[in-house]
């Protein structure tokens, strides 16, 4: 596709008067160009392989075939098309099932018509975008499932010696490790020996490589 063509759109949604308005807001954009409608997940598929759209606009909860499903078998069969969620649902089995069926794109229907825009144009030129919402979840999603797996590493160290080792990681000197858990010096001096025993390493500056890279040492 050309800089001075306007993006090839199929918007797909269930509801006629949303998507009666959504076309029009659309069509409004001179660099957009609404080529196709669908109702359905089938639908689409058949609006889509008649239009050689360079993106799809869909919404997830349809009739019969679910915009998820469709949305894989497009790309199954155009990888080149962008597909951009636009839906009420911002739940995390539905937004990470939009993504993993391909989608660049997960916007809530309350996003606004320059929002939507700008979403449609940047997933046609190879980007990923998210709105607010979502970019949120999925950031914590991430987060959570580096705090889950953090948790369960090193299971050689008593919970004393993992959270030692997690404020080591996070810079921490041994008089501040004192401070922050109540203990002597001396006991974390000792929490600190056995950690570098126990990691199998050479010093206290591998141990802070082998927690970060397991993901201990990040902000709460």
């Amino acid at each position: 596709m050309s800089r001075d063509q306007p993006v090839r759109v199929v918007v797909a949604d269930d509801h006629p008067m949303f998507r009666y308005g959504l076309t029009a807001a659309l069509t409004a954009a001179p660099e957009v160009d609404v080529v196709g409608e669908a109702a359905a997940g089938e639908e689409l598929l058949a609006v889509t392989e008649r239009t050689a759209p360079d993106v799809v606009l869909t919404d997830l909860a349809m009739p019969g075939m679910d915009g998820a499903t469709a949305a894989r078998r497009i790309l199954a069969r155009h990888p080149d098309i962008g597909v951009v969620v636009l839906t009420m649902h911002e739940d995390d089995e539905l937004v990470f099932g939009a993504l993993r069926a391909g989608a660049r794109g997960y916007l809530l229907k309350g996003a606004d018509r320059a929002e939507i825009i700008r979403a449609v144009l940047a997933v046609a030129g190879g980007d990923a975008v998210y709105g607010a919402a979502v970019a949120r979840r999925i950031v914590d999603f991430f987060t959570d499932a580096q705090r889950t797996y953090a948790a369960s590493a090193f299971p050689e160290l008593t919970p004393r010696e993992r959270d030692v080792l997690d404020l080591i990681a996070t810079g921490c000197g041994n008089h501040d490790i004192a401070r922050r858990l109540a203990l002597s010096d001396k006991t974390v001096r000792n929490h600190v020996s056995t950690i570098i025993f126990k990691l199998q390493v050479r010093d206290r500056a591998a141990a802070v490589a082998k927690a970060r890279d397991a993901g201990l040492g990040q902000p709460p």
